[in-house]
């Protein structure tokens, strides 16, 4: 009977690869087409990049031909300083009214505003820096997604780590309770046995929290209940990232790297600010046309209506600012300011970016060993198992180092599966570090799945 619990115990430690695949498992590209569709994040960023994209025609609206069209109607009483009539009666104005109709067009157009021009510009590159912040998001979700799923699929091992555990702690302290009874064995190996069985039995509890909460972490990504996922395969591909230079990932991040590329455009944007304050202490030249019509006409006099002819005006107008209280000398601080504090951003950004590159280079460098040496563990592991559960058959070796031998199994199999969703993550998280994740990454990913 306890060969039997042990063989089972056995057979779950080394057949667990998280979940189990099935016909109708969900992969990796289910949950990233969900998350497309559901993720509040990215659908935040787009809405945000949208609000921003229109400071662009509002900008350039200011640019662009002025019409406005006015009509005015006026009614005048006349009034009566005594407040009767001629004949006595009691005045109720009712003697008649007047009326006076204004119909006026205008026309304006900027022919020198620098202020104008500059807001324009500034627009444009804030709408850039939107755009390129939205890319990152995209990218992100790449990301997101991949590191959401490979959670599930790691803290699903766990619990199967956690499980063999169990069972074999179990096993060590029903034995040892049989043997106590026997008067075989001291009390305190059966209190030690049962302080590890409790033990385990509390951290397999934990485990399986925590796989609860990665598949929560999933849900809040895609909007609905994960099922069945489908896991990596144990053949991946160990291939040194391309090119094998890390000064070479990092240039390429000075240059395509979202978050830099938006932190540029910010700046850009300030400059485009600055000029915009400082031409408030310039003249500014506007180009205008107008078309006025009056109208008039009395119930008290009939036919004395009267409409005079239309009349239009043309001229340039010029203003030049003397004096606004210190406000335009503030807005040049304050855009300096801001120029100055977002060169800063800009600087942390591109060493942040530099020193990701770097670590996510050497991660997957590294990685390709450390896979390799944890894979023959694994097997070095399973071998010395393999041997002690023969000897225990035929009485040579304990059930105590039998279980020992399960438990270091275990860690190294905890080790290995984390390290292999770690090499394929981190080979995503180069890519995007330097701003090169695309969709075809995420499908690469997928196929590693089954």
């Amino acid at each position: 009977m306890q060969t039997r619990i042990l063989s089972a115990a056995l057979a779950g430690l080394l057949t667990m690869a998280g979940l189990p695949a099935v016909a109708h498992a969900e992969d990796l590209m289910d949950i990233y087409r969900e998350a497309v569709a559901n993720d509040p994040v990215l659908a935040s960023a787009d809405a945000r990049r949208l609000v921003v994209a229109e400071g662009v025609p509002q900008a350039l609206s200011a640019l662009l031909p002025q019409l406005s069209a006015g009509l005015s109607l006026q009614q005048f009483h006349p009034s009566f300083s005594n407040g009767t009539n001629s004949d006595g009666t009691p005045n109720t104005g009712g003697d008649g009214h007047s009326r006076e109709r204004d119909l006026n067009l205008s026309l304006n157009q900027t022919v020198v505003d620098l202020s104008k021009f500059a807001r324009e510009r500034q627009a444009r590159q804030t709408q850039e820096a939107q755009e390129a912040t939205y890319e990152g998001e995209l990218q992100d979700l790449y990301v997101r997604s991949t590191s959401a799923y490979f959670n599930v699929l790691v803290a699903a091992d766990q619990v199967e780590v956690f499980r063999s555990y169990e069972d074999a702690y179990k096993q060590s302290f029903d034995q040892a309770t049989i043997k106590f009874d026997q008067g075989l064995a001291p009390e305190a190996d059966l209190t030690q046995s049962k302080a590890y069985y409790l033990l385990i039995k509390s951290e397999r509890v934990d485990a399986e929290n925590s796989l609860k909460d990665a598949r929560r972490a999933l849900q809040q990504l895609t909007g609905k209940e994960p099922g069945t996922l489908k896991t990596l395969r144990e053949d991946l591909p160990m291939e040194a990232p391309t090119p094998d230079n890390a000064a070479a990932w990092v240039d390429q991040a000075m240059r395509q790297n979202p978050s830099v590329i938006a932190a540029n455009h910010l700046v850009s944007a300030d400059e485009h600010s600055i000029n915009a304050a400082r031409s408030g202490h310039l003249p500014t030249l506007n180009a205008a046309v107008g078309y006025d019509k009056v109208g008039a006409w009395s119930n008290a006099a009939r036919g004395t209506a009267a409409y005079g002819p239309g009349s239009t005006t043309v001229g340039l107008v010029l203003t030049v600012p003397l004096f606004s209280g210190g406000l335009t000398q503030s807005q040049v601080r304050q855009a300096i300011h801001q120029r100055d504090e977002d060169q800063s951003d800009l600087e942390s950004v591109r060493r942040q970016t530099a020193r990701d590159t770097n670590n996510y280079f050497n991660l997957v460098v590294a990685g390709i060993g450390q896979v390799n040496d944890a894979r023959d563990a694994v097997d070095a592991a399973k071998k010395s198992l393999a041997s002690l559960r023969a000897g225990y058959d035929i009485g040579t070796q304990s059930l105590t180092n039998v279980v020992v031998a399960i438990e270091i199994l275990a860690q190294i199999r905890t080790q290995y599966t984390a390290l292999r969703h770690n090499f394929i993550l981190n080979k995503l998280l180069l890519k995007r570090s330097v701003g090169a994740a695309e969709l075809k990454d995420v499908e690469e990913i997928n196929r590693l799945l089954q």
